[in-house]
């Protein structure tokens, strides 16, 4: 018989102290073609960024390299004085050269200008979530470490996150800050990364998928469609719910410069998911 599985929870703890809603919003298509430069339709973004806060998301992702510096000044020319309960995570480590370029650089001289960046075009004192965009293989990744834990003893930063990193990278950072968040590539169909989502989920630190969906397997989309016509949903609804009721650290953050498309992704929450389902989505090969 098909039954519909124990729903999954609604909110993560972020930190201990912040309540966020598991769909969030990740503000990188809100610039310009290969993330480089204004966004085609700048009001189109503003809408994008307040239409999202109306339908529930108090957790949006950017860094100072989304642009570089776009996606961070349109969220405070959309939302600032924010919302009271809004958690804007923001990162740095990454420099731009072109569009899709995104050469590494985590040295602490970089990180402070990208720190005190990102705290002027926000409007804030203090930023919630900083996340460690990449760790610099040509820089010592405790000397990373300290200039956050720095930043983060000054007041400057309230939690601090980790992107693209191994457990060994996390047992590592935990040496000097907690890990409260982890941003790694993930899908129902890329699953490489599991070991650090089971790391993640033992120790209460919130996992964020990017890249959510691949559309280059066929064979997975065709799995995805099969449920997605049966549920009247699309395959990107169901994929996006697959990582809801696949642990309850995940946290959501599908990003779009459409609200037409936004509001498509809002409506994950809506999917239910049978155990069917979910056997049949946890049956797929990786690529």
């Amino acid at each position: 018989m098909t039954v519909a599985t124990n729903s999954y929870k609604k909110t993560f703890i972020l930190g201990g102290d912040l309540e966020i809603n598991r769909v969030g919003y990740g503000a990188m298509r809100i610039t310009g073609k290969g993330i480089w430069g204004a966004p085609k339709s700048k009001d189109e973004s503003i809408r994008v960024l307040k239409r999202a806060v109306e339908l529930g998301v108090n957790f949006i992702d950017t860094a100072d390299s989304y642009g570089p510096y776009v996606s961070e000044e349109l969220i405070a020319e959309a939302l600032f004085p924010y919302p009271a309960d809004l958690v804007i995570g923001t990162k740095g480590g990454l420099t731009r050269t072109g569009p899709d370029q995104w050469p590494v650089n985590a040295h602490p001289d970089h990180l402070k200008e990208a720190l005190e960046g990102s705290l002027k075009r926000l409007k804030l004192d203090r930023i919630d979530l900083y996340q460690l965009h990449r760790i610099d293989p040509k820089v010592p990744a405790e000397k990373s470490f300290e200039f956050l834990q720095k930043a983060q003893q000054d007041g400057k930063i309230r939690h601090i996150g980790l992107s693209e990193v191994s457990v060994s990278d996390i047992k590592k950072a935990q040496q000097f800050f907690e890990v409260v968040s982890v941003q790694n590539m993930y899908s129902v169909d890329n699953r490489k990364w599991e070991p650090v989502l089971t790391y993640c989920k033992e120790h209460n630190i919130a996992f964020i998928p990017w890249f959510p969906l691949n559309a280059g397997n066929v064979a997975a989309q065709n799995k995805l469609k099969i449920i997605a016509d049966k549920l009247s949903a699309t395959v990107h609804q169901v994929a996006l719910s697959w990582l809801l009721y696949h642990a309850d650290n995940i946290l959501l953050i599908p990003g779009t410069s459409s609200v037409d498309h936004l509001e498509e992704n809002m409506k994950t929450t809506s999917v239910i998911l049978t155990d069917n389902d979910i056997e049949v989505l946890d049956s797929i090969s990786p690529v």
